[in-house]
């Protein structure tokens, strides 16, 4: 891979459009004000290169609300960083895990309220499903409100081994998923591109909101019990 190629990532090309890591810095400020990453949360990530896979990730510990490219690191396939200066997100193994499991081109990971309010609520079930509502056509592949996306709800864990495995044995027991909630965490989803990935936690965040206040006003309907 050349150097032009590595710099264009970072520093646009010579046609003016942004580079892929100011793209993953505008995400993240743009979610931010939005309320869904505040402060030091979330992550994100895109595929720079498939052979050898390349990712550009967030560094850890930067403030989504003034996200920059100069916050963005490229890694290796095992996590180990190619480019940029500083340490990559606690959480990278789990974007690694999904680029594998679903051929992602980008992984988004939110931290928004409804999210973390609904995995904790629907914890027991272990997973959250969401159907009727015309939003979901917004998910790629979904071409009616009468669609069910099941959102698996994963216990989190602070060893990435055991939480990358359990995001793993998640996305193989729910393939057509969109989207996997971390209990008392947020929500990750994907894309086949960053843009895609993007629309997808606009449509999700939605549709977690409306949920969560029909929870809370008492209007939920009842778990949807586990097929057998």
């Amino acid at each position: 891979m050349s150097r032009q190629n590595k710099e264009e990532r970072v520093n646009g090309g010579a046609d003016g459009r942004p580079s892929l890591a100011a793209l993953l810095a505008a995400a993240g400020r743009d979610f931010y004000g939005r309320g869904w990453v505040l402060g030091t949360s979330g992550n994100f990530s895109a595929v720079a290169s498939t052979d050898p896979l390349r990712l550009l990730v967030t560094a850890s510990g930067a403030d989504k609300g003034a996200l920059t490219p100069a916050h963005i690191l490229e890694i290796d396939a095992r996590g180990e960083v190619t480019q940029g200066s500083g340490r990559p997100s606690d959480e990278t193994r789990l974007h690694l895990t999904v680029v594998r499991a679903r051929g992602a081109g980008a992984v988004l990971h939110t931290h928004s309220v409804w999210s973390t309010l609904l995995s904790e609520a629907f914890a027991r079930d272990g997973r959250l499903v969401i159907e009727g509502f015309e939003m979901l056509k917004g998910l790629a592949g979904v071409r009616t409100h009468a669609h069910r996306e099941t959102l698996p709800v994963i216990e989190n864990s602070q060893d990435m081994d055991v939480l990358s495995r359990s995001l793993e044995g998640a996305l193989t027991r729910y393939p057509e998923a969109h989207g996997v909630l971390l209990r008392r965490h947020g929500l990750y989803t994907w894309g086949r591109d960053l843009a895609e990935a993007r629309r997808h936690v606009e449509i999700l965040e939605f549709l977690l909101e409306v949920l969560g206040r029909e929870h809370c006003a008492g209007l939920a309907r009842p778990p949807v019990k586990e097929e057998k």
